[in-house]
Formats: structure tokens, C-alpha cells, sequence
């Protein structure tokens, strides 16, 4: 388990490479949670306009990176990975704007998104990580779980469904199941979005007054706001306990959705970039391959 990481990176004018990024996103336990600033904008220098125009750059990248991994999984001799990416935060942190960002990059046959909500009663009769292995992507593909297995810690813990001695354990529980999944070519990568309590505030306002917005709300963002700082204490055990260099924990300023859009995008490139995938040579001869195509051409013209 890893404690206060560097936050030092090499900058190309506003931006900051996807590696760079990923350092200054790192949970660090010195810092804690409630120690991060949750309108800066690490590793960008920009402004709104600025960021809309690099998610725009990056959803190609995105996309390419992800073709690189589909393409391995294809070849019986390839590196097959694949590639699981964990959204937690409070109500209206932006776990669902971020979703929609990377579904536009990557496109759906690439993208695989859960939500995992309330156990159903088929889900509750099995072990809580049942319903988690069910969605482990296949090789080549990224999954993007909106919430995941840590919800059986902290709505367990916060919401009083079951006692202690149940929800205690499954920390442990949960690094072993994700130390599996690295140790056979899945990467886990989390991000824990973070932002204000007036930033929250706004949002929620927007659910409860905007029409189009007010299928999204529910009391229990009422009632769960009102628990503001037990929220952070359950937050902060689980990036204290589960963060490991094979499945680490970053924390993601969210106040602005432009710029927790850009740096889960750059999180997500660093992952991939990091399995040094590249294309994979072609298992014939692109010469007698072109010959072939160009005598295809010919009989089908042939009158």
C-alpha cells in the first residue's frame, strides 16, 4: 500500500502528459481526502474553453488506445488485457457526465458500463462480489462500473444494513479480489470524484427547479448530504485501505465537469499507455495480400 506519493510532472503548455496527471491524482494519505481543493484544475493550466478542446483531442487518442487493446485480445500469441475503471463520489459528483464523456471516445462496442445500485434479491443471495465478477469485461474491452463493490462497504456502513462484523472484512475481501484481477492482465484503476459541499448544493438545486433535471432527484441525497462529514470518514477508510499500486486510488477534483471530464480521460490514457500495446504485426503478407485485392478488383469489374 502506497502513502504520500509525489505530485511532481512535466507540463506541455496547459497540459500535462497522462503519466504527469496520474502522479498529481494519487492518493496520498498525508493529504487526505478532505485536503484536496476541489476547484483546481492539477496538470491543467487552461480554462473551460481550453479543456472542452482538449477532451476533444483526447477521445481520439482514447479511441486508438482502446483499438490497440481490442487488437491483442484478437491474436491467440497477443498480450490480452483488459481494463476495469471504478467511479465512486458523493451525490452529484459527476459520475454519470463522465460516463456519457468516455462512451462518446471510446464507442460502444469498446465500453462496457454498470451501475451497480441496489442489490437485487438474485444479487443479495450470492456473496456481495457475485454481481462484480458477472461484469469483468472480456479481453480488449474496458469496463466503467458508475459506483461498484465499494458500495457494499459504504452503503452498508453509512445506511445501517448490516452490523460491522459483516461490512469489516470485506476490505480485505476486496483487495484480494482485485489483486486477482491484476495478477491476470486486468488493470483497476479508481477514481473517487470529489467536490464541495456548494458545489453539491447547486447541482442538487438544478435536480430539484429544472424540469428535465428532476427525475434525477431523490431524498435520500437530502439525507445523506445532511451526513456531510461521516460520509468523508467512510470515504477516506476506503482510499486509506484499499490504494495499492496494482489498483490505485486517484481523487479527482470535480467542482469543475470540464476538467473531471479531461483528467479521468488522461487517467484512462495513462492506464493504457502503460501496458505498452502496440498494434500487432499482420500474420500475412501485406505484398500478396494487395495482389490479391487488386485481382478481387478486377474480376468484380469485369463486365
Amino acid at each position: 500500500m502506497t502513502r504520500g506519493r509525489g505530485t511532481s510532472a512535466g507540463r506541455a503548455g496547459p497540459l500535462t502528459d497522462p503519466a504527469g496527471v496520474a502522479a498529481l491524482l494519487r492518493y496520498d494519505a498525508d493529504r487526505g481526502l478532505t485536503g484536496v481543493d476541489t476547484s483546481s484544475t492539477p496538470g491543467f493550466a487552461g480554462r473551460k474553453t481550453d479543456g472542452l478542446l482538449a477532451q476533444d483531442a483526447d477521445a481520439g487518442l482514447i479511441r486508438r488506445a482502446q483499438e490497440r487493446l481490442h487488437a491483442h485480445s484478437l491474436r491467440p500469441d497477443g498480450a490480452r488485457r483488459a481494463l476495469i475503471l471504478v467511479l465512486q463520489g458523493r451525490d452529484a459528483s459527476g459520475k454519470g457526465g463522465v460516463v456519457r464523456h468516455l462512451s462518446g471516445s471510446v464507442g460502444p462496442h469498446g465500453l462496457e458500463t454498470t451501475a451497480f445500485g441496489v442489490p437485487t434479491q438474485e444479487e443479495a443471495a450470492h456473496h456481495f462480489l457475485w454481481r462484480v465478477q458477472r461484469r469483468v469485461p472480456p479481453w480488449g474491452r474496458i469496463a466503467v462500473f458508475d459506483r461498484s463493490h465499494y458500495e457494499d462497504i459504504l452503503a452498508v456502513r453509512m445506511h445501517g444494513l448490516a452490523p460491522r462484523s459483516v461490512w469489516e472484512p470485506r476490505y480485505g475481501m476486496i483487495r484480494e479480489f482485485e489483486d486477482g484481477l491484476t495478477a491476470n492482465g486486468i488493470d483497476v484503476v479508481k477514481v473517487m470524484l470529489t467536490v464541495s459541499q456548494g458545489e453539491q448544493a447547486e447541482r442538487l438545486r438544478e435536480r430539484i427547479t429544472v424540469p428535465e433535471k428532476a427525475w434525477k432527484h431523490s431524498a435520500s441525497d437530502l439525507a445523506d448530504r445532511l451526513r456531510w462529514h461521516e460520509y468523508a470518514e467512510a470515504f477516506e477508510d476506503v482510499l486509506l485501505r484499499t490504494d495499492d499500486d496494482s489498483a490505485p486510488w486517484y481523487v479527482v477534483p470535480s467542482n469543475r465537469k470540464w476538467y473531471a471530464r479531461w483528467a479521468v480521460g488522461r487517467l484512462l490514457l495513462h492506464h493504457l499507455d502503460s501496458m505498452g500495446l502496440e498494434f500487432p504485426a499482420p500474420a500475412f503478407d501485406p505484398a500478396a495480400a494487395e495482389e490479391e485485392l487488386d485481382a478481387t478488383t478486377a474480376l468484380i469489374t469485369r463486365p
